[in-house]
């Protein structure tokens, strides 16, 4: 059966650990806020942005992430997830990712202002890897 060969498959294959850096990069930071400047005003990107700069660390399931994101998983042979996984195998540490939490009530998807590619890749190598996040709120003058 096929289901039980990939069952087999996945169960044999080379368990990988993402390693991941202590804090962002700094180059995350304007990535995020030119995405931000995409779907928010010029100031509110800025203040997102200081406010993710200063967020404490935390950690979310990759499955959990592309879910409350609406997002579809890039494949493994995108350029950008290739290379983040080239940078897991050689067992480099991949930089935290940059969130804006969404709004159930107002049916408002969680935002990867950084890191979509990362998330992609880590889901990959399983859906459960723990990504660790700096996640914030938009301002309540915003909503």
């Amino acid at each position: 059966m096929p289901i039980a060969y990939v069952s087999e498959e996945r169960a044999m294959a080379k368990t990988v650990t993402v390693r991941w850096a202590d804090a962002p990069a700094e180059h995350d930071y304007p990535a995020a806020a030119s995405f931000l400047r995409l779907t928010a005003t010029p100031a509110l990107a800025e203040v997102l942005t200081a406010r993710l700069s200063q967020a404490p660390t935390v950690q979310q399931r990759a499955k959990d992430i592309l879910r409350a994101a609406r997002l579809q998983m890039l494949p493994a042979d995108d350029p950008e997830v290739a290379s983040e996984l080239k940078k897991v195998a050689k067992g480099k540490p991949l930089s935290p990712i940059l969130l804006v939490r969404g709004e159930l009530g107002l049916d408002r998807a969680l935002q990867i202002a950084d890191g979509y590619h990362r998330v992609c890749a880590s889901y990959h190598l399983s859906e459960d890897t723990e990504i660790p996040c700096r996640l914030v709120d938009l301002p309540s003058i915003a909503v």
